[in-house]
């Protein structure tokens, strides 16, 4: 299979999902959810073949750092669309949907890159809630992008754009809140099965990625004692999601990035 015209097109279809909800939510064109959905899905459709084949000729059963990206974030864009059918998260689509679609031209470009390991149903399900656990996060660290703004458009008493666009702001701090808590138990998953199945998660190749991920771990979870302890909201609760989302993104791709990237390891 060409996997370049399959990704280009893939990239079309996630930008113009994205510049028509991102112009919705600028007021400058009708909402139409059904139609952004759609334009995104078919997208997905055309990203989880390519995702297939670089998985299948990665050299190795762990992908490196272009196929992890583009498998992450083909994970990320589904549970965006499942996720907005239940919630109003599918401005998140207007920076992940491009981003997916820029990964996945990358991805067929850039060296296939991986490295051996067994791969059991206790890996399986660590790289599973690992996987899910960065999609719903980085829904998350998009919604408080949002909240950001919304936040200090209010404060300044900017009440037109955006504003009026987004859901009142309790209700987007109530959806953040109940993204991070979709991740940290997703991420809890992750680093439990990661301590039982994986035969030593701080060893040399993994241990950036195990203290990283143990380190947003404690930043989510003092948000949310914060939040339930002492009411933390606004652009305390930003700073906090958004340090943890970034903690999170260097342990998945941090080391591969400068290795496989930067020194072609």
């Amino acid at each position: 299979m060409q996997a370049l015209p399959f990704a280009t097109i893939a990239l079309i279809l996630y930008v113009a999902a994205a510049i028509w909800q991102g112009m919705t939510l600028f007021r400058r064109v009708p909402p139409r959810q059904g139609m952004v959905r759609l334009l995104a899905a078919l997208g997905l459709l055309l990203h989880i073949p390519v995702v297939i084949q670089l998985v299948s000729e990665a050299p190795g059963l762990l992908p490196g750092f272009t196929t992890s990206v583009t498998l992450l974030m083909a994970v990320a864009v589904n549970v965006v669309l499942v996720a907005s059918l239940f919630k109003p998260v599918l401005n998140a689509g207007i920076v992940l949907f491009p981003i997916a679609g820029i990964a996945l031209i990358f991805a067929t470009w850039l060296p296939n890159q991986g490295s051996y390991g067994g791969l059991t149903p206790g890996i399986l399900l660590h790289a599973v809630s690992s996987a899910l656990a960065f999609a719903v996060l980085a829904i998350a660290a998009v919604q408080a992008v949002l909240v950001g703004l919304q936040n200090q458009a209010l404060r300044h008493h900017h009440i037109r754009g955006i504003v009026q666009s987004l859901p009142p702001l309790t209700t987007m701090e109530r959806v953040l809140f109940e993204l991070v808590w979709a991740g940290i138990l997703l991420l809890t998953l992750s680093i439990a099965s990661g301590l039982i199945f994986l035969d030593n998660l701080f060893a040399q190749h993994l241990a950036h990625k195990t203290v990283l991920s143990l380190g947003a771990w404690v930043i989510f979870t003092t948000l949310l004692v914060g939040r339930y302890r002492f009411g933390w909201r606004g652009m305390r609760a930003v700073r906090w999601t958004l340090g943890g989302c970034l903690l999170l993104m260097l342990a998945y791709f941090g080391s591969k990035f400068v290795l496989e990237i930067l020194l072609n390891r």
